[in-house]
């Protein structure tokens, strides 16, 4: 009788693990498949504009949205406390003028749980409705869904940026993309799994 109890718990295990496997490696497809490919073309507005640093090209398109009249205001949220806006506003010449006016800089955000905290202090602090969030595009899944989870009320805009940490080519041709993909996608589940485990992070 043990011995069967025993079989029947390893098959109840392995079918568990094969289920869950299953799942994961599904996801994963589902997350690749929806890393933009190439920068949109945005015609919306929205009330503001928030960018993660972290690629360069990030800030600078944030910029050019905000001097096309595609928000109100810039958060550039995670940058270097050494970092000056003077530095920043080499990135864009051309846009010096909007950091005086019209540009806000955020240096306590660590990582983009600490984005999304300081984009929702940020949008709440503007009363601002909706938001045009610009990041990278293998970033964009996992920022939209912490900034989604801190501001639910407000609509989010993705702007993904194209990185050149994923290749242009298919990613299961490149295994570096296919790692760094698959890492992301890990710490996007443990971010989807932390919000799910603290609910009231959003209060």
């Amino acid at each position: 009788m043990l011995a069967g109890f025993a079989r029947w718990i390893g098959f109840l295990t392995m079918t568990v693990a094969l289920v869950g496997g299953l799942l994961l490696t599904g996801g994963f497809f589902w997350f690749a498949s929806h890393i933009a490919p190439e920068e949109p073309t945005l015609e919306r507005k929205a009330d503001g504009i928030v960018a993660l640093t972290g690629a360069a090209s990030r800030i600078p398109d944030a910029i050019e949205l905000l001097a096309a009249e595609r928000g109100k205001r810039l958060l550039i949220t995670g940058v270097h406390r050494a970092t000056s806006a003077s530095e920043i506003a080499r990135l864009t010449p051309l846009y010096a003028k909007y950091f005086s006016c019209c540009i806000d800089l955020d240096r306590s955000a660590l990582n983009t749980f600490g984005n999304a905290l300081e984009a929702r202090r940020w949008a709440r602090e503007h009363d601002f409705n909706s938001l045009i969030v610009v990041t990278s595009n293998w970033h964009m899944p996992r920022a939209m869904a912490e900034i989604a989870h801190q501001l639910p009320d407000v609509t989010l805009i993705p702007y993904p940026v194209i990185s050149e940490k994923v290749k242009t080519e298919p990613w299961w041709s490149n295994a570096g993309t296919a790692r760094f993909l698959a890492a992301e996608y890990l710490k996007y589940l443990f971010a989807l799994a932390r919000m799910r485990l603290d609910p009231d992070s959003a209060a």
